[in-house]
């Protein structure tokens, strides 16, 4: 029975959970420096993982229980918490860059560049969810700042600089609930908690690769029995993760068909064949068999091949198309002849820029006991999941998020906008939300009225109020009211800009302000018309006669005479900027037109005298008294020339004649004219238009309302009288 707890003894204990085996490595660190107390690897009785996915949970936690107890009984330590790796079986990434500007300088800290992480995490989530075409569940397991930028140039650490405007470019890794599930559940079928999670590409990254050479372009291939995890570097950070579903159990399985033998003995035979010539073994019907090394590596060349081609496929589309400079591989099932050769051929560089990664990487490692423990490329992976703890200490844990446990990846800051994420809640519904926006058009241009702000969610964290950044830990209850939205936008007609200003007219004789007219949908509106959405708004740039009226508080009747710049109109008449407008009672327009017009004679006289004489080289028109035409230099009955006084006769009109009319059933004759018009029937009447007899006049003609100047014909009724 072990004697020690683990927390007392502040050991870290490592799970390498993969396809063939289970390797555990105990240890702790130390200046820098991590020291193996004990290892242990035990192999699966069956094949109860597949591509580096559980499928007996049962079974796998049979094995990692069993790997626990040798570690138990060699430490004398009771290990109650694990670390583990996850391999990419369905790895996704997510590259995104989000940029941050401050309304003023400020100085970072290191809140502002967790903060700044954080956005970048959740926009690349939200990218991950945009274009994630499958139904699984996927869970953010880890991201790698690749760069930091201050003001655009690029910076290692931004914390202390002041600066406007900060950004970080990174990669986000994630990977389906199942496999972060089966993974879990194996280890609390071996009483495990698992204490930190990482991915293996990672885990082997952290031993393999130093920072110190991540500035180079170089790629490391972890290849297990189920998988083939990468990992590229550029520039000083990790850029790129890939996965591969081909490995060392692909290799195994050709064995197993070449010999005639099960899996687990091809398995024997593959690693017995990197450490000896000959390998003897017997196959299913019982016969002993002898094989060579450099048989198996013929008869597995094409595989071999083939899985390097694939690796270097990958690596190319993850570097951005191009080789990169150098590979390192790790894990057993890199270590089968003629693999390295085959990644240098296929990325054409040397093959010394191809080599397995072993002892010589371990050298800030210290094994306490080294009996049996080879320090070859095997052990990277276990050793870097030990490390991970110590770089990352990063796990899952499970909080309550309204009603419903989650699960989330820990990475020591988690905030409840991170819980919210991981829980699928609307990001929309944390944060005040806008009324719907009002759109319309004006004058054909398209307007649009801001909905007004609504009330934030209501969030409380065990019962006590909290907001989106208030951190969580396990465990934790999280109450979210979503947020509400405001009230929709809203405009009338008199918001509108154009619809306020004003323009001059002169109505009566005196210069008054009028508004402009609005039409909504082609009908005329009020200035209190509330628009709604989908309005054509047209704001005039004139009003009619009758809004002219209204704002002169004029009353229009049937009485009433309109005249838009001296001409008659009607009350839709439009009255732009300028425009002169007249309302004049109908017998006061008849008297003002009477006054003014010139008579039928003087018109008919005027076409008739340029219509005879206007060629003629003799005769000069001149206009004589009192608007009367004469003749100048008209030649006698002998021919001679002779000069027209004043006092000559003005010249009749030569196309007048006889109006025969009624008016008041009256026959009434006009002389005199050549053409009448309606004001005419005044001078054959007895009707006086200075003394009224009544409130308004009343004409007809033949049965109409006429207009003044409108002309009269043969025969036509007339009817005038008071009202």
């Amino acid at each position: 029975m072990a004697s020690l707890e683990q927390s007392d003894q502040k050991v870290v204990f490592g799970l390498d959970i993969g396809t063939r085996s289970v390797v555990g490595t105990v240890g702790y660190m130390n200046e820098g420096q991590f020291n193996v107390i004990a290892q242990s690897i035990e192999k699966h009785q069956t094949r109860a993982m597949l591509d580096g996915q559980i499928h007996d949970i049962g079974k796998v936690g049979a094995t990692i229980k069993v790997v626990k107890e040798n570690l138990e009984q060699q430490t004398d330590i009771h290990l109650t918490d694990v670390c583990i790796a996850a391999a990419g079986r369905v790895l996704r990434t997510v590259r995104t860059t989000y940029e941050y500007e401050y309304p003023e300088s400020h100085d970072i800290t290191d809140e502002d560049i967790y903060n700044l992480n954080s956005a970048a995490v959740e926009q690349a989530y939200s990218e991950f969810l945009k274009n994630n075409t499958s139904d699984l569940k996927f869970y953010l397991v880890g991201y790698s700042v690749m760069h930091y930028y201050l003001d655009g140039y690029q910076i290692a650490n931004l914390e202390g600089h002041n600066a406007g405007k900060v950004s970080v470019e990174l990669i986000a890794t994630f990977l389906p609930d199942d496999c972060v599930d089966g993974l879990y559940k194996a280890c609390e079928r071996a009483e495990l908690n698992v204490a930190n999670l990482t991915l293996e590409p990672i885990a082997a990254m952290m031993v393999a690769i130093p920072d110190r050479f991540r500035m180079l372009n170089l790629a490391l291939i972890d290849v297990g029995a189920g998988t083939s995890d990468i990992c590229v570097t550029d520039d000083g950070s990790i850029t790129a993760y890939g996965m591969l579903p081909i490995a060392g159990d692909d290799i195994t399985e050709i064995i197993a068909h070449h010999c005639l033998v099960d899996f687990n003995q091809a398995d024997e035979i593959k690693i017995a064949a990197s450490h000896n010539d000959r390998v003897e073994y017997i196959d299913i019907m019982g016969l002993r068999k002898t094989i060579t090394a450099k048989e198996i590596a013929r008869i597995i060349k094409p595989q071999v091949d083939m899985m390097a081609q694939k690796a270097v496929e990958e690596i190319k589309k993850l570097n951005g198309d191009k080789p990169v400079s150098a590979v390192f591989v790790v894990g057993g099932g890199g270590c089968v002849p003629g693999y390295t050769k085959a990644i240098a051929k296929e990325m054409d560089i040397p093959e010394e820029r191809v080599a397995l990664r072993g002892e010589e990487v371990m050298k800030n490692i210290t094994f306490l006991n080294n009996d049996g423990i080879e320090r070859d490329s095997l052990l990277v992976t276990p050793l870097g999941i030990c490390i991970s703890y110590y770089e990352e200490a990063n796990n899952f844990i499970f909080v309550s998020f309204n009603g419903i446990q989650t699960k989330i990846y820990d990475n020591g800051k988690l905030q409840i906008v991170d819980a919210a994420m991981q829980a699928a809640f609307p990001n929309e519904d944390l944060f005040p939300k806008r009324g719907e926006e009002l759109r319309y058009t004006v004058n054909g241009k398209e307007r649009a009225s801001r909905g007004e702000p609504g009330e934030p969610a209501v969030i409380s964290l065990n019962g006590k109020p909290a907001d989106i950044h208030t951190k969580i830990h396990a465990n934790d209850i999280i109450e979210v009211v979503p947020s509400t939205a405001g009230a929709p936008g809203e405009a009338v007609i008199e918001s509108i800009p154009e619809f306020k200003t004003k323009f001059n007219v002169n109505v009566n004789g005196k210069n008054v302000e009028a508004s402009r007219f609005a039409t909504v949908n082609g009908e005329p509106q009020t200035a209190l018309y509330s628009i709604n959405p989908g309005d054509e708004v047209k704001v005039l740039d004139y009003n009619t006669a009758e809004q002219i009226a209204a704002l002169m508080d004029i009353e229009i009747n049937e009485d009433t005479v309109i005249i838009v710049n001296n001409e008659r109109g009607d009350k839709d008449t439009p009255v732009y900027e300028n425009f002169k407008i007249e309302f004049k009672a109908q017998e006061e327009a008849i008297m003002d037109y009477y006054r003014d017009f010139p008579s039928a004679d003087e018109v008919a006289i005027s076409q008739a005298n340029q219509e005879s004489y206007a060629n003629s080289d003799d005769v000069k028109i001149i206009e004589g008294k009192d608007g009367q035409l004469s003749f100048d230099d008209l030649p006698d009955d002998d021919g001679e020339y002779k000069k027209n006084s004043s006092e000559q006769e003005p010249v009749k009109n030569i196309l007048a004649h006889d109006l025969h009319i009624f008016v008041n059933n009256d026959a009434v004759t006009l002389h005199g004219k050549a053409d009448y018009i309606f004001v005419d029937i005044f001078d054959a009447i007895d009707f006086d238009l200075s003394k009224p007899n009544g409130r308004s006049i009343v004409t007809t003609l033949n049965g109409a309302t006429p207009d003044y100047m409108q002309a009269i014909h043969e025969g036509d009724k007339i009817e005038v009288y008071w009202k």
